[in-house]
Protein backbone atom coordinates (compact mmCIF):
# COMPACT_ATOMS: atom_id res chain seq x y z
CA UNK A 1 0.00 0.00 0.00
CA UNK A 2 2.43 2.36 0.88
CA UNK A 3 4.29 2.73 -3.20
CA UNK A 4 0.34 3.10 -4.07
CA UNK A 5 -0.23 6.98 -2.57
CA UNK A 6 3.27 8.27 -3.99
CA UNK A 7 1.50 7.36 -7.37
CA UNK A 8 -1.97 8.72 -6.76
CA UNK A 9 0.07 12.32 -5.41
CA UNK A 10 1.77 12.63 -8.50
CA UNK A 11 -1.51 11.89 -10.80
CA UNK A 12 -3.24 14.51 -8.44
CA UNK A 13 -0.70 17.16 -9.27
CA UNK A 14 -1.37 16.20 -13.02
CA UNK A 15 -4.75 16.85 -12.92
CA UNK A 16 -5.01 19.92 -10.89
CA UNK A 17 -2.01 21.37 -13.44
CA UNK A 18 -3.94 20.18 -16.47
CA UNK A 19 -7.34 22.03 -14.67
CA UNK A 20 -5.16 25.30 -14.22
CA UNK A 21 -3.77 24.87 -17.50
CA UNK A 22 -6.93 24.16 -19.89
CA UNK A 23 -9.64 26.09 -17.84
CA UNK A 24 -7.84 29.12 -16.34
CA UNK A 25 -11.17 30.90 -16.29
CA UNK A 26 -12.95 28.52 -14.93
CA UNK A 27 -13.04 30.37 -11.51
CA UNK A 28 -13.44 33.62 -12.47
CA UNK A 29 -16.52 32.57 -14.71
CA UNK A 30 -17.81 30.99 -11.30
CA UNK A 31 -17.03 33.77 -9.27
CA UNK A 32 -18.88 36.19 -11.67
CA UNK A 33 -22.51 33.91 -11.56
CA UNK A 34 -25.93 35.42 -11.03
CA UNK A 35 -26.36 34.92 -7.53
CA UNK A 36 -29.59 33.55 -6.13
CA UNK A 37 -31.88 36.27 -5.06
CA UNK A 38 -32.13 35.58 -1.78
CA UNK A 39 -28.29 35.82 -1.62
CA UNK A 40 -28.58 39.04 -3.21
CA UNK A 41 -27.98 42.41 -1.59
CA UNK A 42 -25.12 41.29 0.38
CA UNK A 43 -23.54 44.23 2.13
CA UNK A 44 -19.94 45.76 0.59
CA UNK A 45 -18.00 44.05 3.49
CA UNK A 46 -18.57 40.50 1.68
CA UNK A 47 -18.52 42.10 -1.73
CA UNK A 48 -21.10 40.17 -4.53
CA UNK A 49 -21.14 36.64 -2.94
CA UNK A 50 -22.18 34.63 -0.32
CA UNK A 51 -19.32 33.06 2.15
CA UNK A 52 -19.42 29.34 2.72
CA UNK A 53 -17.63 27.85 5.50
CA UNK A 54 -16.13 24.46 5.13
CA UNK A 55 -17.00 22.48 8.47
CA UNK A 56 -14.34 19.36 8.44
CA UNK A 57 -14.16 16.73 9.81
CA UNK A 58 -12.33 17.34 13.43
CA UNK A 59 -14.75 18.62 16.48
CA UNK A 60 -12.82 21.60 17.05
CA UNK A 61 -13.41 22.65 12.97
CA UNK A 62 -16.88 22.36 13.38
CA UNK A 63 -17.10 24.75 16.54
CA UNK A 64 -14.48 27.48 14.00
CA UNK A 65 -17.31 26.80 11.44
CA UNK A 66 -20.04 27.82 13.33
CA UNK A 67 -18.34 30.60 15.40
CA UNK A 68 -17.16 31.77 12.19
CA UNK A 69 -20.55 31.76 10.54
CA UNK A 70 -22.50 33.82 13.50
CA UNK A 71 -19.76 36.56 13.54
CA UNK A 72 -19.70 37.17 9.87
CA UNK A 73 -23.44 37.33 9.46
CA UNK A 74 -24.31 39.23 13.17
CA UNK A 75 -20.85 41.65 12.62
CA UNK A 76 -20.26 41.84 8.85
CA UNK A 77 -24.15 41.51 7.68
CA UNK A 78 -22.83 38.51 5.65
CA UNK A 79 -24.79 35.31 3.85
CA UNK A 80 -23.07 32.31 5.42
CA UNK A 81 -23.53 28.40 4.78
CA UNK A 82 -21.47 25.71 6.64
CA UNK A 83 -20.73 22.87 4.35
CA UNK A 84 -19.96 19.72 6.09
CA UNK A 85 -17.05 17.68 4.47
CA UNK A 86 -13.64 16.32 4.94
CA UNK A 87 -10.42 17.90 4.83
CA UNK A 88 -9.09 16.21 1.69
CA UNK A 89 -12.08 16.69 -0.02
CA UNK A 90 -12.33 20.59 1.20
CA UNK A 91 -9.05 20.97 -0.23
CA UNK A 92 -9.55 19.55 -3.41
CA UNK A 93 -12.84 21.73 -4.25
CA UNK A 94 -11.30 24.65 -3.23
CA UNK A 95 -7.87 23.94 -5.23
CA UNK A 96 -10.71 24.03 -8.30
CA UNK A 97 -14.07 25.39 -7.60
CA UNK A 98 -12.81 28.24 -5.28
CA UNK A 99 -15.86 26.50 -3.33
CA UNK A 100 -15.94 26.77 -0.08
CA UNK A 101 -14.95 30.16 0.81
CA UNK A 102 -13.32 29.29 3.66
CA UNK A 103 -11.29 26.07 5.76
CA UNK A 104 -11.43 27.58 9.34
CA UNK A 105 -9.08 24.58 10.43
CA UNK A 106 -7.00 22.87 7.86
CA UNK A 107 -4.11 20.98 8.64
CA UNK A 108 -1.24 21.56 5.86
CA UNK A 109 -0.08 18.02 5.85
CA UNK A 110 -2.98 16.28 5.04
CA UNK A 111 -3.50 18.21 1.55
CA UNK A 112 0.45 19.22 0.68
CA UNK A 113 0.43 17.97 -2.98
CA UNK A 114 -3.49 20.01 -3.31
CA UNK A 115 -1.97 23.00 -1.10
CA UNK A 116 1.16 23.33 -3.12
CA UNK A 117 -0.35 23.66 -6.55
CA UNK A 118 -2.94 25.82 -5.35
CA UNK A 119 0.06 28.27 -3.93
CA UNK A 120 1.23 28.05 -7.22
CA UNK A 121 -1.74 29.13 -9.42
CA UNK A 122 -2.95 31.58 -6.37
CA UNK A 123 -6.26 29.69 -5.89
CA UNK A 124 -5.88 29.13 -2.03
CA UNK A 125 -4.19 31.54 0.39
CA UNK A 126 -3.40 31.26 3.82
CA UNK A 127 -4.93 33.85 6.07
CA UNK A 128 -3.88 32.81 9.66
CA UNK A 129 -2.49 30.50 12.29
CA UNK A 130 -5.64 28.41 13.23
CA UNK A 131 -4.66 28.32 16.42
CA UNK A 132 -2.19 30.14 18.92
CA UNK A 133 -0.22 29.13 22.13
CA UNK A 134 1.45 26.39 23.13
CA UNK A 135 3.07 23.18 20.90
CA UNK A 136 0.51 20.70 19.54
CA UNK A 137 2.07 17.49 20.68
CA UNK A 138 4.19 17.68 24.10
CA UNK A 139 4.29 15.59 27.36
CA UNK A 140 2.60 16.49 30.34
CA UNK A 141 2.58 16.00 33.66
CA UNK A 142 -0.74 16.67 36.42
CA UNK A 143 -0.98 20.06 38.23
CA UNK A 144 -0.56 17.99 41.79
CA UNK A 145 3.20 17.02 40.34
CA UNK A 146 4.42 20.04 39.75
CA UNK A 147 3.43 21.59 42.85
CA UNK A 148 4.86 18.77 45.02
CA UNK A 149 8.06 19.07 42.40
CA UNK A 150 7.95 22.66 41.41
CA UNK A 151 11.51 22.60 39.77
CA UNK A 152 10.47 19.85 37.02
CA UNK A 153 9.77 21.49 34.04
CA UNK A 154 11.67 19.91 31.16
CA UNK A 155 12.13 16.71 29.76
CA UNK A 156 15.30 16.89 30.41
CA UNK A 157 15.08 16.84 34.30
CA UNK A 158 13.44 13.40 34.30
CA UNK A 159 16.48 11.38 34.58
CA UNK A 160 16.96 12.91 38.33
CA UNK A 161 13.02 12.90 38.28
CA UNK A 162 12.09 9.11 37.39
CA UNK A 163 10.74 8.03 41.02
CA UNK A 164 8.27 10.34 41.22
CA UNK A 165 6.81 8.11 38.42
CA UNK A 166 7.34 4.90 39.88
CA UNK A 167 5.21 2.84 42.00
CA UNK A 168 7.63 0.06 43.13
CA UNK A 169 11.44 2.03 42.75
CA UNK A 170 11.44 0.14 39.75
CA UNK A 171 11.11 1.19 36.64
CA UNK A 172 8.86 4.36 35.92
CA UNK A 173 5.78 4.32 33.51
CA UNK A 174 5.96 6.65 30.45
CA UNK A 175 2.31 6.79 29.01
CA UNK A 176 2.65 6.87 24.96
CA UNK A 177 -0.12 6.78 22.22
CA UNK A 178 -1.09 3.58 20.16
CA UNK A 179 1.84 1.94 18.37
CA UNK A 180 0.15 1.87 15.17
CA UNK A 181 0.50 6.11 15.75
CA UNK A 182 3.81 7.46 14.25
CA UNK A 183 4.32 9.53 17.85
CA UNK A 184 4.86 6.72 19.64
CA UNK A 185 8.31 5.75 17.22
CA UNK A 186 9.02 9.37 18.03
CA UNK A 187 8.43 9.16 21.93
CA UNK A 188 10.49 5.63 22.51
CA UNK A 189 13.56 7.58 20.16
CA UNK A 190 12.80 11.10 22.71
CA UNK A 191 13.43 8.68 25.72
CA UNK A 192 16.37 6.89 24.25
CA UNK A 193 17.73 10.44 23.12
CA UNK A 194 17.34 12.04 27.01
CA UNK A 195 18.98 8.64 27.87
CA UNK A 196 15.59 8.17 29.85
CA UNK A 197 15.05 3.97 28.08
CA UNK A 198 16.62 3.09 31.21
CA UNK A 199 14.65 4.53 33.66
CA UNK A 200 10.73 4.50 32.09
CA UNK A 201 9.03 1.37 30.50
CA UNK A 202 6.60 2.50 27.67
CA UNK A 203 2.95 2.09 27.79
CA UNK A 204 0.94 2.26 24.62
CA UNK A 205 -2.54 1.88 24.93
CA UNK A 206 -4.85 -0.08 22.41
CA UNK A 207 -6.58 3.16 21.11
CA UNK A 208 -7.52 6.96 22.17
CA UNK A 209 -10.09 5.84 24.85
CA UNK A 210 -7.84 3.74 26.83
CA UNK A 211 -5.55 6.64 26.48
CA UNK A 212 -7.71 8.64 27.92
CA UNK A 213 -9.10 6.46 30.47
CA UNK A 214 -5.39 5.35 32.12
CA UNK A 215 -5.06 9.44 32.61
CA UNK A 216 -8.54 10.31 34.15
CA UNK A 217 -8.03 7.47 36.75
CA UNK A 218 -4.65 8.48 37.31
CA UNK A 219 -5.74 11.87 37.86
CA UNK A 220 -9.09 10.79 39.59
CA UNK A 221 -6.32 8.73 42.14
CA UNK A 222 -4.13 11.72 42.24
CA UNK A 223 -1.63 9.27 41.10
CA UNK A 224 2.08 10.68 38.86
CA UNK A 225 1.83 10.10 35.37
CA UNK A 226 3.58 11.15 32.77
CA UNK A 227 2.07 10.98 29.14
CA UNK A 228 1.75 12.04 26.05
CA UNK A 229 -1.21 14.00 24.67
CA UNK A 230 -1.55 16.59 21.78
CA UNK A 231 -4.01 19.85 21.27
CA UNK A 232 -6.71 21.01 20.93
CA UNK A 233 -7.95 18.49 23.25
CA UNK A 234 -10.90 18.45 25.75
CA UNK A 235 -9.39 16.15 28.72
CA UNK A 236 -6.32 19.08 28.41
CA UNK A 237 -8.97 21.18 30.09
CA UNK A 238 -10.97 18.96 31.80
CA UNK A 239 -7.85 18.08 34.02
CA UNK A 240 -4.83 20.60 34.96
CA UNK A 241 -1.75 19.70 33.72
CA UNK A 242 1.73 21.06 33.31
CA UNK A 243 3.41 21.18 29.56
CA UNK A 244 6.94 19.61 30.04
CA UNK A 245 9.45 21.78 28.06
CA UNK A 246 10.55 19.19 25.01
CA UNK A 247 13.43 22.18 24.28
CA UNK A 248 14.04 23.41 20.72
CA UNK A 249 13.18 21.88 17.26
CA UNK A 250 15.93 20.34 15.34
CA UNK A 251 14.93 19.24 11.83
CA UNK A 252 17.75 16.67 11.28
CA UNK A 253 17.28 15.38 14.97
CA UNK A 254 13.39 14.83 14.21
CA UNK A 255 14.11 12.77 11.11
CA UNK A 256 15.83 10.44 12.75
CA UNK A 257 13.26 10.17 15.98
CA UNK A 258 10.56 9.23 13.15
CA UNK A 259 12.43 6.39 11.91
CA UNK A 260 12.16 2.75 14.07
CA UNK A 261 15.92 2.32 13.46
CA UNK A 262 16.84 5.92 14.32
CA UNK A 263 20.87 4.84 14.99
CA UNK A 264 21.84 8.10 17.17
CA UNK A 265 18.64 9.88 18.46
CA UNK A 266 19.03 12.96 19.24
CA UNK A 267 16.49 15.49 21.42
CA UNK A 268 13.93 17.62 19.39
CA UNK A 269 10.74 18.57 20.43
CA UNK A 270 8.10 17.88 18.31
CA UNK A 271 7.50 19.24 14.62
CA UNK A 272 5.19 22.06 14.57
CA UNK A 273 2.08 21.87 12.74
CA UNK A 274 0.85 24.17 10.07
CA UNK A 275 -2.74 24.32 10.97
CA UNK A 276 -4.30 27.32 9.23
CA UNK A 277 -7.15 29.39 8.34
CA UNK A 278 -7.55 28.69 4.59
CA UNK A 279 -9.41 31.03 2.65
CA UNK A 280 -10.25 31.30 -1.77
CA UNK A 281 -7.86 33.76 -2.90
CA UNK A 282 -10.70 35.93 -4.19
CA UNK A 283 -11.52 37.45 -0.50
CA UNK A 284 -8.55 38.79 -0.47
CA UNK A 285 -9.34 41.30 -3.33
CA UNK A 286 -13.29 41.10 -3.51
CA UNK A 287 -13.92 41.05 0.14
CA UNK A 288 -10.58 42.86 1.58
CA UNK A 289 -12.74 43.14 5.57
CA UNK A 290 -13.26 39.81 5.52
CA UNK A 291 -9.72 38.60 4.63
CA UNK A 292 -8.97 41.32 7.45
CA UNK A 293 -11.30 39.65 9.77
CA UNK A 294 -9.28 35.94 9.27
CA UNK A 295 -6.12 37.51 9.39
CA UNK A 296 -6.66 38.32 12.70
CA UNK A 297 -8.92 35.19 13.99
CA UNK A 298 -5.85 32.96 15.61
CA UNK A 299 -7.65 31.13 18.73
CA UNK A 300 -5.62 30.78 21.52
CA UNK A 301 -5.50 26.85 21.77
CA UNK A 302 -6.34 26.93 25.37
CA UNK A 303 -9.48 28.93 24.86
CA UNK A 304 -10.47 25.88 21.78
CA UNK A 305 -9.37 23.17 24.94
CA UNK A 306 -12.12 24.46 27.11
CA UNK A 307 -15.17 24.69 23.69
CA UNK A 308 -14.26 21.49 23.30
CA UNK A 309 -14.45 20.48 27.38
CA UNK A 310 -18.00 21.79 27.00
CA UNK A 311 -18.97 19.69 23.93
CA UNK A 312 -17.58 16.68 25.73
CA UNK A 313 -20.00 17.62 28.25
CA UNK A 314 -22.92 17.16 26.38
CA UNK A 315 -23.11 20.48 24.49
CA UNK A 316 -23.78 20.77 21.01
CA UNK A 317 -20.97 22.38 18.62
CA UNK A 318 -23.92 25.19 18.13
CA UNK A 319 -24.22 25.42 22.04
CA UNK A 320 -20.39 26.11 22.03
CA UNK A 321 -20.50 28.23 19.19
CA UNK A 322 -23.22 30.30 21.05
CA UNK A 323 -21.52 30.65 24.12
CA UNK A 324 -17.96 31.71 22.95
CA UNK A 325 -19.67 34.35 21.64
CA UNK A 326 -22.23 35.31 23.74
CA UNK A 327 -19.36 35.19 26.37
CA UNK A 328 -15.98 35.89 25.00
CA UNK A 329 -16.21 38.91 23.11
CA UNK A 330 -12.62 39.76 24.51
CA UNK A 331 -11.59 37.37 22.77
CA UNK A 332 -13.28 37.55 19.23
CA UNK A 333 -13.37 41.05 18.96
CA UNK A 334 -9.97 41.32 18.08
CA UNK A 335 -10.77 39.67 15.36
CA UNK A 336 -13.24 41.66 13.85
CA UNK A 337 -11.22 45.11 14.44
CA UNK A 338 -13.03 48.18 14.63
CA UNK A 339 -16.03 49.14 12.95
CA UNK A 340 -14.58 51.83 10.87
CA UNK A 341 -12.34 49.93 9.48
CA UNK A 342 -15.23 48.02 7.48
CA UNK A 343 -18.43 50.13 8.07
Amino acid sequence: MYYIRPIIAYLLRIILALFFAIFPFVLIAQNDMQLPSELSNLPSACGDKPIFIAQTQWPSAAILANIHAQILTNKFGCKTEIIPRDATSTASSMATTGHPTIAPEMWIVQISDIWNISLENDIMRKAAPTFSGSPLQAWFIPDYIAQNHPQLKNISQLKNYWRVFSHDGKKAKFLSCPKEWACSIINRNILRAYGLDNYFTVIEPKNRYELDNIIASAVSRREPILFYYWQPNSLLAQFNFLQLNMGDYDLEAIKCLAQIDCKDPKPSSFPPEQVNIILASWIFSQSPQIASYFQRATMPIDEMNKLLALQAEGKSIKEVANYFVSQREEIWQNWVGNKLEWN
